[in-house]
C-alpha cells in the first residue's frame, strides 16, 4: 500500500476534536538529539474537555504492541495514571474498503 501524507497524529487530532475533545500537540523534535520526545516520555496529545484529561500515543496498527509494553513499563506512567489521566494508544491501519480506521487500547 502507499504511504499516507496524513500522520497517525493528525488523524488522532481529527478524531479526538470530532468527539468534542480540545487538543494540543505535546511531542517535539529535539534539534540537538535529533529526536522526538514525547510528554513524560510516552505522550503525543493532551486532549480534554469537562471533567476529563485524556493523553493519546499514535502509532501504526503493526506497532500499537510495542507501544503498549512502553507505556506500562515507563517510569512515569504509574504517575500519570494515579492523576486520573486515561491513556490510550490509537493503533492507525488502511483497509481496502473502509479506509484509515484506528482501534483505540486504553490502559
Amino acid at each position: 500500500m502507499p504511504k499516507s501524507s496524513t500522520s497517525p497524529t493528525q488523524r488522532s487530532l481529527k478524531k479526538l476534536r470530532a468527539n468534542g475533545y480540545t487538543c494540543a500537540i505535546v511531542e517535539h523534535y529535539n534539534p540537538w538529539c535529533r529526536i522526538r520526545q514525547d510528554l513524560f516520555g510516552f505522550i503525543d496529545i493532551l486532549a480534554i474537555k469537562e471533567n476529563e484529561t485524556l493523553v493519546v500515543q499514535t502509532t501504526s496498527g503493526s506497532n500499537q504492541p510495542a507501544r503498549v509494553k512502553k507505556i506500562k513499563e515507563h517510569k512515569n506512567y504509574p504517575i500519570v495514571k494515579s492523576a486520573g489521566w486515561k491513556i490510550e494508544i490509537h493503533g492507525w491501519r488502511k483497509l481496502k474498503k473502509e479506509g484509515w480506521i484506528c482501534k483505540p487500547i486504553q490502559l
